[in-house]
């Protein structure tokens, strides 16, 4: 075995040292001003790569062409009444692959995709948070997107990356060799000088991961970018035509440059903290207890009106839903109402307001909402 033993490291005509080695235990400290490309920290351009929040709960039915949301900022799309799968965020933690959740396809309903069908899980990107990459420009940069798989379907599988207009595709293409084992794969995607790529508020960038799509749907994966919709690339497999199949999913990351890194772990607090600049539920799915929403707020007649702080910044006005508070208590201080609706009110980026109407309030009491069932809930909306 041959070795190197140096005292340091040192780039021509640099004044110090990139790497210096402690000649006594062999340690060494090194200069690093980049990782791939990309900065040290918050290199993941994915939220929620290691599927640790679902504030609406943890599995969905797919059956619809709208986009249906489990864990938080993944959703799935598929078709009414042909192809139906389950989306579910599905523990791994005995599976040894360094983290606790994944997501789990699995097909209910197995079909021949249509020419023009669409099956698939996706994250949408926001705009302002890939300025860096500079797609759309002659200096658009690479990045590479990693993650770790296993299907009961083996063979050529696919996806793909799409901007806002869907009129600029990238598919790609990815193999599963053996039927239900983790591996794990990486693949780097040249910048796009073409097309139109917002940075904005909006959609930034589209990641695909196609169950199966028809090929009206998918393209080439020849690695060029594609003037035209793709959901995937043409002839690889699609799970959704097999029986009973399921596909996992985890560690999702997207990073500047040409260089796959160890995936970014993040805190749960962290990753719920970006969740929720796209949606925000009280109280979390799941917690089992029935929740007391607290507001001070000014009573008119027959209807008292609450304002709730939002933890984030949502990334636009969100729209507000109610679930199951139509029957729930009001009190005051001096009244006491069992109110007959709870309504969305008109919301702002930072805050969420809701209505209760149908009760009897004094004007100028403040209040507090009591709900009486573990199904009640709010949630604000901002998905892209």
């Amino acid at each position: 075995m041959s070795e190197i033993k140096v005292n340091s490291i040192k780039g021509v005509g640099a004044s110090t040292a990139a790497i210096t080695v402690n000649n006594t235990d062999g340690t060494c400290t090194a200069n690093i001003t980049s990782i791939g490309g990309s900065q040290l920290s918050n290199r993941n351009l994915i939220i929620n790569g290691a599927i640790q929040v679902a504030q609406r709960g943890t599995t969905v039915t797919c059956n619809s062409g709208s986009n249906t949301y489990s864990m938080d900022r993944w959703y799935a799309r598929g078709e009414s009444s042909l192809g139906v799968f389950t989306l579910s965020q599905e523990d791994i933690a005995a599976n040894n692959q360094g983290v606790k959740y994944a997501a789990k396809v699995t097909v209910t309903n197995n079909v021949t995709p249509g020419s023009g069908d669409v099956y698939k899980i996706a994250q949408r990107i926001e705009g302002q948070n890939l300025a860096q990459l500079e797609l759309g420009r002659s200096t658009a940069k690479s990045f590479t997107l990693s993650f770790i798989v296993k299907s009961s379907v083996t063979g050529t599988h696919s996806g793909s990356f799409m901007n806002s207009a869907q009129n600029r595709s990238f598919p790609f293409t990815y193999t599963i060799s053996q039927a239900d084992t983790w591996e794990q794969k990486s693949i780097t995607i040249p910048g796009d000088t073409a097309g139109t790529w917002l940075v904005s508020n909006g959609i930034g960038l589209e990641l695909n991961f196609d169950m199966g799509s028809g090929s009206g749907k998918r393209g080439n994966a020849g690695g060029a970018w594609l003037a035209a919709r793709a959901e995937g690339a043409t002839g690889a497999v699609q799970v959704i035509s097999s029986a009973n199949a399921t596909w996992f999913i985890s560690k999702v990351q997207i990073e500047v440059g040409s260089t796959a890194t160890d995936f970014e772990h993040k805190t749960f607090a962290q990753e719920l903290a970006l969740c929720q600049r796209y949606f925000f539920r009280v109280p979390y799915a799941g917690t089992g207890a029935a929740p007391i929403y607290i507001a001070s707020g000014v009573e008119a007649s027959a209807n008292a009106r609450y304002a709730f702080k939002l933890p984030q910044v949502m990334r636009a006005a969100p729209t507000v839903s109610v679930n199951d508070l139509s029957s729930d208590d009001e009190q005051s201080v001096t009244d006491a109402s069992t109110v007959s609706a709870v309504v969305a009110g008109t919301s702002d980026c930072d805050r969420m307001r809701v209505v209760l109407t149908g009760g009897s309030y004094t004007s100028g009491n403040p209040t507090s909402l009591i709900t009486d069932t573990t199904n009640s809930f709010f949630a604000a909306e901002a998905e892209l």
